[in-house]
């Protein structure tokens, strides 16, 4: 059976709303018209993908592996749209994303003096966006941090680097030459626990982590604000520490933390020779910048 993606995108949206009614204002589309597409996408599939009354619309659990499937297809799809557009309108691009820390410019650099009529261009990323710019086509290859969402991509891996804990510069551990992640259990996490799994599952840790960032918090600097100003704590790459050096915060090993591992992204659907020459040269720069593996 050919899955049907407007009626996969109408899914996708009820199951983020769980209501009818703001599915279908979120899609600009009349509430019956919605109903109807979704009985009709439960018949196609031969299951029930919600449970729904009167006051209230629950995944059944069928919806939910549909739902976990069905956002690396779309975005795979919007790939694909978006590198055929790109395709139509004159001089090829290849835009390469990077994380906070990740120089890519020799890379950058290569691969434009192999083609030079390709527009080459670099997207800044984020730990809560950095897959979803890669799967949906908004680059072409990114260079993630792990751990990342890998559903619908293909990771190479390329190098490894240290983690350090920023604390503000008064901190009581400020002037210490390293601390054990066991020293951090009552510090606040000013980040996504899941960017730091070794610290979210520590026995005894703090039991009010920072909530999730706002939008407007997401920025290294924005968060580094807040480290300056006493609010908590950061585990940053020591690159990304470094980069942002500033004199209101200290950054400490710790000596318990494994490293953080750097890989390229691509989406599973991208077969642009592009992307696989990319990759080669990436490998290739990360191992002449590391003399171990020379």
């Amino acid at each position: 059976m050919d899955v049907d993606l407007r009626k996969l995108r109408y899914f996708v949206a009820v199951a983020e709303e769980l209501h009818f009614g703001r599915a279908a204002a979120r899609l600009h589309i009349a509430q019956p018209v919605l109903s109807r597409q979704i009985r009709a996408f439960e018949h196609e599939l031969r299951a029930e993908l919600f449970v729904r009354d009167r006051r209230s619309t629950v995944l059944t659990e069928a919806g939910r592996q549909l739902l976990a499937d069905a956002r690396p297809l779309l975005a795979s799809a919007e790939a694909l749209r978006r590198r055929v557009q790109r395709a139509a309108h004159g001089r090829p691009t290849f835009t390469i994303a990077f994380m906070p820390g990740v120089l890519v410019t020799a890379e950058a650099r290569a691969i434009t003096r192999r083609h030079p009529d390709l527009a080459v261009d670099v997207v800044r990323t984020s730990w809560d966006d950095q897959a979803e710019i890669v799967r949906e086509g908004r680059a072409d290859v990114g260079y993630v941090r792990l751990p990342v969402d890998q559903r619908g991509l293909r990771l190479r891996p390329l190098f490894t680097e240290p983690r350090v804990v920023a604390l503000a510069g008064d901190h009581r551990l400020a002037g210490k030459e390293s601390v054990a992640l066991a020293e951090l259990v009552e510090e606040r996490l000013l980040q996504d626990p899941d960017a730091v799994p070794e610290w979210r599952d520590l026995p005894n840790r703090r039991t009010d982590p920072y909530p999730r960032p706002r939008p407007e918090l997401n920025s290294v600097e924005e968060k580094l604000e807040h480290v300056a100003a006493g609010a908590g704590m950061v585990i940053l790459p020591l690159s990304t520490a470094t980069f942002y050096t500033r004199p209101d915060v200290v950054h400490l090993p710790v000596d318990d933390l494994g490293p953080n591992q750097v890989c390229l992204a691509w989406a599973e659907g991208n077969g642009s020779p592009l992307v696989h020459e990319f990759v080669e040269i990436a490998v290739r720069q990360r191992r002449s910048d590391d003399p171990a593996t020379s």
